[in-house]
């Protein structure tokens, strides 16, 4: 039997399978937070990881956005082989790792900043895939960052092949933050519970909705329905801030955290976007204590990764 997360200790999560980390987040009755940390930019506090950063503000997921798996980069670091460089990041911060990755259209990209231009490791193939899987990655998160021409159909055909190669090494969560460049797929239309329902059917452990109030349209009654029934089909559910609120006021953190806890989600995620690579950490902070109070959040904070 897995222990809830909340009160698993590195050494807890070392030894987990995928469905150690699924019983996990379950048994935690919507108090895990992940939080998405972007590995090629400079660290907020330049010689340690932004990973590292969220870790100690009360992350129990890292998320790497904007990860190669054929050219993986981690700034702050130390020098280790590139295929080594999830696993010291685990072993550096006892916490689960995800990644993103992209099922990007052929002709899909229409990226307006250069941090998010494509490259060939980042892309929802099985071959990066399996690479992620030999990396010890956790957690594969099929989405898509702006402008990247994501579309719901080509997560749910990454998806049947993922489950269909991979089997069970791995926990698959799919979803999207945003619109991810395809406009027809904006606002209510990001997911509904036609696409909840084909993702979960096409071997998704996790969906991921929009935090509400984080994109237009997107309410707390909205979001609740699609929890409740990615629920009843047996997944559990994320709600993302993926839209740079994450760099907002922490008023408004607790706000949006509230709002999240009231759909029923299992999982809480912070995006990458504080002034960039991490969300303000006195955002992180703030949000777990409005999702599990101090003693949860201090527990994470303090423990020992040598627990």
């Amino acid at each position: 039997m897995a222990k809830r997360m909340l009160d698993g200790y590195a050494s807890d999560f070392a030894k987990f399978t995928r469905k150690d980390l699924l019983e996990s987040i379950t048994k935690s009755e919507g108090r895990v937070i992940v939080c998405e940390t972007i590995g090629t930019i400079r660290p907020m506090l330049g010689d340690v990881t932004n990973a590292e950063f969220a870790a100690a503000m009360g992350a129990d997921i890292l998320l790497l956005n904007v990860f190669d798996v054929k050219n993986p980069v981690i700034e702050g670091l130390p020098k280790e082989a590139p295929f080594d460089v999830v696993r010291t990041l685990k072993r550096l911060t006892g916490r689960p790792i995800g990644i993103n990755l992209e099922p990007v259209e052929e002709d899909g990209t229409d990226e307006t900043d250069p941090l998010w231009q494509m490259a060939d490791g980042r892309k929802a193939t099985l071959e990066n895939a399996q690479r992620a899987c030999g990396m010890g990655v956790d957690m594969i998160l099929l989405t898509g960052n702006p402008g990247m021409g994501v579309s719901n159909e080509a997560i749910e055909r990454t998806l049947k092949l993922y489950k269909e190669n991979l089997g069970d090494k791995i926990v698959l969560a799919a979803g999207k933050m945003h619109a991810a460049g395809i406009l027809k797929e904006a606002a209510e239309n990001i997911i509904t519970k036609e696409d909840v329902r084909r993702f979960r059917e096409a071997g998704a452990d996790i969906l991921l909705f929009p935090a509400p109030g984080t994109v237009p349209g997107i309410t707390t009654e909205y979001v609740r329905e699609l929890v409740s029934y990615a629920h009843s089909l047996g997944a559990l559910t994320i709600t993302a801030i993926g839209t740079s609120q994450e760099g907002a006021d922490t008023d408004t953190m607790r706000q949006i955290a509230m709002m999240c806890k009231m759909t029923g989600t299992d999982i809480h995620h912070l995006g990458d976007a504080g002034y960039a690579g991490m969300a303000l950490p006195e955002n992180i902070q703030a949000y777990s204590v409005a999702i599990r109070g101090v003693r949860h959040t201090y527990h994470r904070m303090a423990a020992s990764i040598l627990r």
